[in-house]
This record gives C-alpha cells, structure tokens and sequence, in this order.
C-alpha cells in the first residue's frame, strides 16, 4: 500500500520482533550461561516454533492487507485487452511477506521434525531478508530524490540483517550475532514508521520538500538517532534481564553468574597460594 499504513504495518510487525528479541536472546544466552539443562534448551526452541507461527500469521495479515484493501489489485496481476499491470507495488509488498511466512514455516518444521537440517530456519531468514532489500532496491527507482534517499537508508538495515542472519547459519547461538539481529530489527521497524510520517503526514502539517538537500542531510541524521536508540533499547533489556535473574536466582538459593566469576577466583587464588607453597619447599 503506498500510504501511512502500508509502512504502519510492516513497520510494527519489524518493531515487535526486534523487541521480543531484545529480551529473548539476553534472557536465553544468562540462562544457559548458568545453566545448561536440557529442558531449559528444549523450551526455548518451543518458543522458536511459537515465532514462527506469529512469523506465519503476521504474513497472511500481511498478504491479505496488500491485496484486498478497497484499491487493493484483488489477486489481479495484469488487467483488459493491453494486459497492463495492476499494483505492482502491492504485488511487491506481497512478495516480501510471502518470504517472511515460508521463513516462519521453516522455524516450525525446524521445531517438529528432526529431519530438517540444523541452520535451515536461519537461511530461510537470511533469504526472505535479502529478498526484501532486492524488492526495496527496484522499489523506489526514478521516484524523487527524498525518497529514494530515505529508502535507501533502511536497505543499510535490510542487508546488514541479511549477512548478520547468514552467519548466523555457521555460528548458532551467538549473542553477539542475535543482539545485531535485534537491534537492526528495531531500526528497521522505526524507520518503517518513519518514511510513513516524512512521505504521507498522516497527522497534517506542510509536506517535505523532496528536492531540499537539507531535508536529505537530517534524515540521514536522523536515521543514525534511530540506530542509537535501538543500541540503549538493547542494552536496557539486557541489563534488566541480568538484573531479573539475579535477584530470581538469589532468592531461590540457585547459583547465578557472578558465583562463576567468584569460584574462578577463588581456585585461581588456591592455585597460586599452592604453586608458592610448593616453591618455599
């Protein structure tokens, strides 16, 4: 849809995930940290298979929203006697998450059959993110300088996130990998709702003017604000997320990380006291 809520939708679809992550991976990553029980694994990839069916609703949402709004293409791909295209900008937002819910078959798969190769949710990612930043790319060409410029600063997001994801294939469980993920996700989402406001004022006021070299030099600026605030989001959550097991674990009487630190030094220190005991004799 090319109006407010045509970026709206996306744009919160992509917020909402980068959130969630930004709590999941900290919470998974201190969790197993401690400690690596089986069924502490195993729930979170139920998770796992629970995202991809919200990956898997949002899309159908998604689909169905590009195709069946009031001047939607209604499944129409081409239309009369000189077969002209019908919306094909609907068509290529259709696609995008077409993309995100095979993505989030996969993921369920990944969760009920021992026959899908381990890494396989991840390249189907990476591949629906790429996809998305192909689209994007053909999106906005001969469009206006604006907005072929503010465009081009969420692609930065989209094939970060596409190589981040990749290498995520070879390098499961990386918290520094999911954290990247997360944060760029949240970018991806704000900017969504960004280009919404700059393109379409949905709440009035004076449109931008898109041949203003200024308005180009701000909203790259801008767009760096986002990526600042996705970074303080992250590490908010991480820090809470720390701070929540530690005084969870503290009260149930179970080990949490810091105690890890602290043996360390203690055998560390029983080591060296033994080593010059052993000199002196």
């Amino acid at each position: 849809m090319a109006n407010f809520k045509g970026h709206a939708l996306p744009g919160s679809f992509f917020l909402l995930f980068g959130l969630w992550w930004s709590v999941k991976y900290p919470l998974q990553y201190l969790s197993q940290k401690v400690n690596k029980k089986s069924y502490r694994t195993s729930c979170f990839q139920r998770v796992d298979a629970i995202e991809g069916g919200i990956k898997i609703f949002f899309s159908l949402v998604g689909m169905l929203a590009e195709q069946f709004v009031p001047d939607g293409p209604h499944l129409h791909l081409y239309s009369g006697e000189r077969r002209d295209w019908v919306k094909l900008m609907n068509w290529q937002h259709t696609t995008m998450y077409l993309f995100y819910g095979l993505s989030g078959v996969v993921d369920v798969l990944t969760y009920i059959s021992q026959a899908v190769p381990r890494g396989l949710d991840r390249l189907m990612l990476a591949v629906a993110v790429f996809v998305e930043g192909c689209l994007f790319y053909y999106h906005v060409l001969h469009r206006p300088m604006l907005d072929q410029h503010i465009h081009s600063l969420l692609l930065i997001t989209i094939f970060a996130g596409a190589g981040s994801i990749l290498l995520e294939v070879f390098l499961r469980d990386n918290i520094v990998l999911e954290m990247f993920r997360a944060s760029i996700t949240i970018v991806q989402g704000t900017w969504f709702w960004q280009i919404g406001v700059v393109l379409f004022q949905p709440w009035g006021g004076p449109m931008w003017d898109e041949n203003d070299h200024s308005n180009i030099m701000f909203l790259t600026m801008c767009f760096f604000w986002h990526w600042a605030a996705a970074v303080a989001i992250l590490a908010v959550n991480y820090t809470l997320t720390y701070c929540c097991l530690h005084r969870f674990r503290r009260g149930s009487g179970e080990p949490y990380i810091s105690l890890g630190v602290r043996q360390q030094n203690c055998d560390s220190s029983s080591q060296a006291a033994f080593l010059n005991g052993s000199d002196e004799e």
